[in-house]
């Protein structure tokens, strides 16, 4: 079966993660599809395919910080987990915070894993490359709507 470059969202307000993000699945061996949005709000839009992403593509796994802007990545969580449209969409919290509060309200909101972002240049791409290795070589997504 050929392969499908899965859609994933980034949802992230730190300008060097998106970068550093995004030039780790520039990078991949598998092409895919990186979408970005900066804030909780903004991502609800695009994942409700309201003004200005009316055309937006359903992301496969959502790569969520915590500390945002508007509206938290909990808050962003909560509502795409409540949602029975979305709510079958993988979310990756993938956050600074090791705050034991913030990993267990994130695994009682449903989210699929809790990455805490290493510190450096070198070991933040590590982990986006773990992340792309183990997301895209070995989990199967639910069919796209």
């Amino acid at each position: 079966m050929p392969y499908t470059p899965i859609e994933i969202l980034l949802v992230e307000d730190s300008e060097p993660d998106i970068l550093l993000t995004q030039e780790a699945f520039e990078d991949a061996r598998i092409a895919n599809n990186l979408h970005v949005t900066r804030d909780g709000v903004e991502a609800l839009s695009f994942l409700r395919r309201q003004a200005p992403f009316e055309n937006a593509a359903r992301p496969d796994v959502i790569l969520l910080d915590i500390n945002m802007p508007r509206k938290s990545g909990l808050e962003v969580l909560n509502e795409v987990k409540a949602d029975p449209d979305l709510r079958h969409i993988p979310v990756v919290i993938l956050t600074t915070s090791q705050a034991d509060e913030d990993i267990l309200k994130s695994y009682q909101g449903h989210a699929s894993s809790y990455i805490v972002k290493p510190v450096g240049f070198d070991n933040f791409y590590q982990a986006i490359k773990a992340f792309e290795t183990y997301w895209l070589s070995f989990v199967r997504f639910p069919p796209r709507n």
